[in-house]
């Protein structure tokens, strides 16, 4: 006997299976095309400013977990604020110099500060830190993490 015509469950149509990889980018897609983000600062637009200054990631790896729950948890008073009635935006940012992006470009480039003339180094250093500016954009993105990714 088949039980399951027994049971009185729900119909739907939608999927009993999450299959995330292929739904993740199309709902971000969605979300690019819609202008999501551009349509919430405009409907709150002229109202009371809520500024959160949010400290940058230094552009010099990938994001790990501190980076997701930090970026999270701002994203979570930003839109609890603009869902109170702010203008709430997010601008994002990095750093992208200091010793922290220099050191790890030196273990990348396997030399120390003598090996190299600083004008060459400060060169590979600005491509290092706008290449980890765009991979750290798409995780953060990715993350679900809205703001203004094109002016930030």
């Amino acid at each position: 006997m088949d039980y399951k015509a027994t049971l009185n469950l729900p119909r739907t149509d939608f999927p009993m299976k999450a299959d995330l990889p292929r739904r993740e980018p199309e709902i971000l897609r969605q979300w690019e095309e819609a202008g999501l983000y551009g349509k919430v600062r405009k409907k709150y637009k002229g109202r009371d400013k809520f500024i959160l200054h949010d400290g940058p990631p230094y552009a010099n790896g990938n994001i790990h977990m501190g980076h997701a729950l930090n970026k999270i948890l701002k994203d979570i008073v930003i839109r609890y604020k603009t869902m109170r009635g702010y203008d709430a935006p997010y601008v994002p940012g990095w750093d992208c110099h200091g010793l922290p992006v220099e050191h790890q470009l030196f273990k990348e480039l396997k030399m120390t500060k003598y090996d190299i003339d600083q004008v060459s180094f400060r060169k590979k250093a600005y491509d290092y830190a706008m290449k980890y500016v765009a991979i750290q954009k798409g995780e953060f993105k990715r993350l679900g993490i809205l703001g203004e990714w094109d002016n930030p």
